[in-house]
């Protein structure tokens, strides 16, 4: 499936430039950045700038979440005041939060994105779930084989992903230019080295390349980010009342039609939020009164584990993060 959405453009001439309005294409007057957070807002820029002219076919893959929110705001940040040159692709398993779905949606619609939404139909057309079939081949077939066969489909021989090297080992020793074999695989033990700032973007016929924008970010400097630069973000990072369950040492959302409680699981409701978003029934939510940006910001600068610490798939060792990347997996 391959949505454009069709926005209106403003043509507005301007004598003089300053900070750039997340809702608007215009620029506006605003406090300057943290020179911590301007530096890495400079890091990110160049690495879209430099990926948009070294490759033919850039895609950014856009999984809806606060990384994705903020590598889509710097991606408008680095062609403004033109549209973003390249198409977002979402993988959809079938499985995401409904308001995920809903965001996704009005953001591409409110900036004027190229949106491609893409199904595995051999997932589709065999009911491969989270439940029926276990997390580990959902996700090899609703997300790795699903986001191979998008990259194939479009012939994209870059993709840029908002993963950070402090989210997980795996990821911790990712290059910024992570190079894909022509079957998406990655192998660690051959990727180029890379010196300051300085990218070696040269690849062979059928390689690709994953370029992370947010390599050097942390968590909590994605949420003052956010915050500084008024992102807007799924509802979902902010605590309500839910109806959740504990299973597998997570809080599994259960308001979703297709859930099923097990034998002798409880449904309970309280205060939840999510610090990481994907499939509902992988991602456990946490437990917290935090529903504005400064207190989520708090709770993390207290925080002892990884947002990651609630995804299903990173605890299952035969499914590890490195085995998933390996195969092609974001």
């Amino acid at each position: 499936m391959r949505a454009k959405a069709q926005g209106k453009k403003k043509k507005t001439m301007h004598t003089h430039t300053s900070e750039f309005d997340p809702h608007s294409r215009d620029p506006i007057t605003k406090p300057p950045l943290d020179p911590h957070l301007k530096a890495l807002e400079n890091e990110a820029i160049y690495i879209f700038r430099e990926v948009a002219a070294e490759f033919e076919k850039p895609v950014m893959l856009y999984s809806i979440g606060k990384d994705s929110s903020v590598l889509l705001h710097l991606a408008r940040k680095a062609f403004f005041p033109g549209r973003v040159p390249f198409p977002l692709l979402h993988i959809d398993t079938g499985w995401k939060f409904p308001e995920m779905i809903a965001f996704r949606d009005a953001t591409a619609e409110k900036f004027d994105l190229d949106l491609i939404v893409h199904t595995n139909p051999r997932g589709k057309t065999e009911g491969i779930g989270p439940f029926s079939h276990g997390s580990s081949y959902h996700t090899d077939v609703m997300k790795t084989e699903a986001l191979r066969q998008a990259l194939d489909a479009g012939k994209y021989d870059a993709a840029f992903g908002g993963a950070r090297r402090d989210e997980e080992a795996s990821r911790a020793k990712e290059r910024i230019y992570s190079f894909r074999t022509p079957d998406h695989k990655w192998d660690p033990r051959n990727q180029r080295p890379e010196l300051w700032n300085i990218y070696n973007g040269m690849i062979r016929r059928g390689e690709s390349v994953r370029a992370f924008p947010l390599s050097n970010w942390t968590e909590v400097d994605i949420w003052r980010y956010i915050q500084a630069e008024n992102i807007e973000l799924p509802p979902l990072y902010y605590a309500k009342r839910q109806k959740y369950v504990e299973r597998d040492g997570m809080l599994m959302w259960a308001e979703d039609p297709r859930f099923e409680a097990l034998p002798g699981e409880e449904i309970q409701e309280g205060m939840l939020r999510f610090r990481t978003l994907g499939c509902w029934p992988l991602t456990g939510g946490i437990r917290s009164h935090a529903t504005t940006l400064d207190e989520v910001i708090a709770e993390l600068e207290i925080a002892t584990v990884s947002e990651r610490q609630g995804r299903a798939i990173d605890r299952d060792q035969a499914g590890s993060m490195e085995k998933k990347k390996r195969e092609g997996y974001f």
